[in-house]
């Protein structure tokens, strides 16, 4: 089946399942199942000592579609790749890193809230919020070729070198195998001992996982072994919130690394600009 007419077969099942709902609902596409079930959390050991405090300073700022409810973004063959969010305005698209230009975009179905994604095998993976919907995209054409279901919410996506990890809004990282998306590991995050909610937007760098925590401005950066927070950035300042049309919703949210030459790119939800960003440490 081409990739149009399956996305159209998966937005029609969708539609249908959706009839008589109080809300827009978003199951997932008829696919293969994740199993659900997960292991257990083993104890963590003691949590280390007062974790660093880190800043940024501005490398470039690029426009960003202020449209763009962003939730996913990561970097791949010189492009900036993202999808976004919202009932009847969920997509997947490929920006220009240096101007910001959507290069491509193509919709999702109507009645799924995108999430995050990442790319796993030449494919983007995309997460949709409530029922556990995901979708495989070809990154060259942005034509959807699969689709697969989960457990719980979808939030935040990244991929390692070994498969992919998952946050869905709580205190946890879910490790998945990226053949199945069955959950193989979770790890409890905490932040010098107490949990640490709220995980949102993931980005893989160099060993850790980056994390956005929704509504505040700030990235965390987590041990994938221990869920130890290692460093906390202060991105206030950023795009203040008196800037903010909707101050609740245009959180901080996005995060993408280019390996090859180390650089930073974060933004927001309905941000008007995208940031090259270097940390730094007082």
């Amino acid at each position: 089946m081409s990739g149009a007419k399956q996305l159209l077969a998966i937005a029609v099942g969708l539609a249908l399942s959706a009839c008589g709902s109080p809300a827009p609902a978003d199951p997932p596409p008829p696919t293969t199942a994740a199993q659900t079930s997960e292991p257990a959390t083993p104890p963590s050991p003691t949590p280390p000592e007062p974790v660093a405090r880190q800043s940024y300073e501005i490398v470039r700022q690029i426009p960003h579609d202020p449209a763009a409810f962003t939730q996913g973004l990561f970097f791949h063959d010189g492009l900036l790749f993202e999808s976004t969010g919202r009932y009847g305005e969920s997509q997947v698209r490929k920006l220009d890193p240096d101007t910001g230009e959507v290069r491509d975009m193509a919709d999702l179905p109507e009645t799924v809230f995108g999430e995050g994604s990442a790319l796993w095998n030449g494919k983007m993976i995309v997460l949709t919020w409530r029922s556990g919907a995901g979708f495989e995209v070809d990154p060259e054409t942005l034509e959807t070729v699969g689709g697969f279901a989960y457990p719980g919410e979808g939030w935040g996506l990244t991929a390692t070198e070994d498969g992919l990890i998952q946050s869905n809004g709580s205190d946890q990282l879910l490790f998945l195998d990226p053949e199945t998306y069955k959950i193989t590991r979770r790890v409890r995050v905490t932040l010098e001992g107490r949990p640490l909610r709220n995980l949102n937007e993931l980005e893989w760098i160099e060993g850790e996982v980056w994390a956005n925590v929704w509504q505040a401005d700030q990235i965390v950066r987590i041990d994938p072994d221990t869920g130890y927070v290692l460093g906390v950035i202060d991105l206030t300042g950023l795009f203040p919130l008196s800037e903010r049309d909707v101050p609740l919703d245009d959180v901080l949210n996005g995060i993408a690394y280019d390996a090859a030459t180390q650089r930073i790119f974060v933004t927001g939800k309905h941000w008007p600009s995208l940031f090259e960003v270097r940390i730094v440490t007082p």
